[in-house]
């Protein structure tokens, strides 16, 4: 597909999707939840012909090099789709908060004024690797009621193709327009740019991926992105603190996948508790090739560990998204040091503080500026599924217009609404 052939290709799917973003605005939460349940009995109904096209994209990655974890989250298993197809019905079990009222009060001239959710309309989503995403986007966009154009990672084109494919059938046989979710049909990298500046059909971006596509999606587009661009998240052991939920709780935020965003990626120790708490986690660390870039306090304590890698920690580490088996660790003063040195490093993603100091604690989650901010749990709590919202189309680190996990409510906006019977305004 040449340049101009892909700048007419995504110029009409933003005209088919406006035009299917009113259909779907007015659409019943019966027939919305009858497309997600038809779209769940698809996936487990074509399991074996998805993984034939899915084969084709995981065989065109390791010939051309992919490394192994990306390979990883290509692939297609049963198990991958299962998880896709009971989070289509979990979507389908959930209360329709499309045209519900907010707020509603009397004003003194009589009318009566409120608040109604209503979808946002039409959102671009660039993606990258895991073809599962597609089904992720496609079904909370029926369930918020919005139309959307997908643009999936060349990796999975095959894959994409496939699912979208079944998503427009459920479509179709729910009386829901077959516009409502669409794929960019080209790998062209055209296609992105052309997306992310066309305001008079697509209202939100939502990139999904690499700081690298991120970045250059919030310096060109046009329209607003919902995006967080690092996890640099921290987990905070207070004094005083339960030392055994600490080292539970430190060493799971850190090992239970190193790969998510919402693993912390830094380990701060108030002083009062480092001499007890750190040779505990260093322990465990060390048991797991865990690499600790350290302070002069910390690694003074942890040299005592049998078998840890220790580094000296730069300045750089403090603002470092590792992904891997990699912390960085920080002996502070206390709760006043500790709030200072995430406001300042942080990429306002997710922070913990485990702590026994009930002031300490509503402290921390009054003053520590990210969009999740926990008391005595792991980071990698921060997620759409564990926070009730049914699955998340992404994490939002902005404060405009979705901040965190975004859902269902994230993919609404709130207009005003007036009731009255014959008031005029003196």
């Amino acid at each position: 597909m040449t340049e101009l052939n892909t700048a007419e290709h995504v110029q009409a799917l933003g005209q088919q999707a406006k035009k299917a973003s009113a259909l779907m605005a007015k659409a019943s939460a019966a027939v919305k939840n009858q497309a997600l349940r038809r779209l769940a009995a698809l996936l487990r109904d074509n399991t074996e012909a998805l993984q034939q096209d899915n084969a084709q994209d995981l065989t065109r990655a390791q010939a051309n090099g992919l490394s192994e974890p990306m390979v990883d989250r290509l692939k297609l298993t049963p198990k991958v789709l299962e998880t896709c197809a009971q989070g289509c019905e979990q979507l389908a079990a959930m209360p329709d908060v499309i045209g519900e009222i907010l707020g509603m009060k009397q004003m003194p001239s009589g009318i009566r004024v409120g608040q109604m959710r209503v979808p946002i309309g039409v959102f671009g989503m660039i993606f990258e690797s895991r073809p599962n995403v597609t089904i992720e986007a496609a079904s909370l966009s029926i369930k918020s009621g919005n139309a959307c154009i997908l643009r999936g990672g060349s990796e999975a084109i095959d894959s994409n193709k496939a699912l979208a494919k079944l998503v427009q059938q459920a479509l179709v046989e729910s009386g829901l327009p077959v516009d409502a979710v669409q794929l960019v049909q080209t790998t062209d990298r055209a296609a992105v740019g052309q997306l992310i500046t066309m305001p008079q059909f697509v209202d939100v971006i939502i990139p999904r991926g690499g700081k690298g596509l991120i970045e250059r999606i919030s310096a060109e587009a046009k329209v607003p992105v919902i995006k967080h661009l690092d996890g640099n998240c921290h987990t905070y052991v207070d004094d005083p603190c339960d030392i055994a939920m600490a080292v539970k709780v430190a060493d799971n935020a850190k090992t239970q996948k190193y790969s998510p965003c919402n693993a912390s990626e830094s380990l701060l120790v108030a002083k009062g508790v480092a001499a007890e708490f750190l040779p505990k986690i260093g322990t465990i660390y060390a048991a797991k090739g865990v690499e600790m870039r350290c302070c002069p306090k910390s690694k003074a304590i942890l040299s005592q560990v049998s078998g840890a890698q220790l580094q000296d920690a730069s300045e750089q580490d403090w603002f470092e998204e590792y992904l891997a088996p990699i912390i960085s660790i920080k002996v502070v003063e206390g709760l006043d040091e500790a709030i200072a040195h995430i406001n300042h490093y942080s990429s306002h993603h997710t922070e913990a503080i485990l702590t026994r100091d009930h002031m300490h604690a509503q402290r921390f989650l009054r003053e520590v500026d990210s969009s999740s901010v926990m008391v005595n749990a792991s980071t990698r709590f921060a997620d759409g599924f564990e926070y009730g919202l049914g699955a998340e189309i992404g994490i939002s680190t902005d404060k405009f217009h979705a901040r965190g996990p975004v859902g269902i409510e994230g993919l609404t906006s709130l207009k005003y609404v007036v009731l009255g019977e014959g008031e005029i305004r003196r």
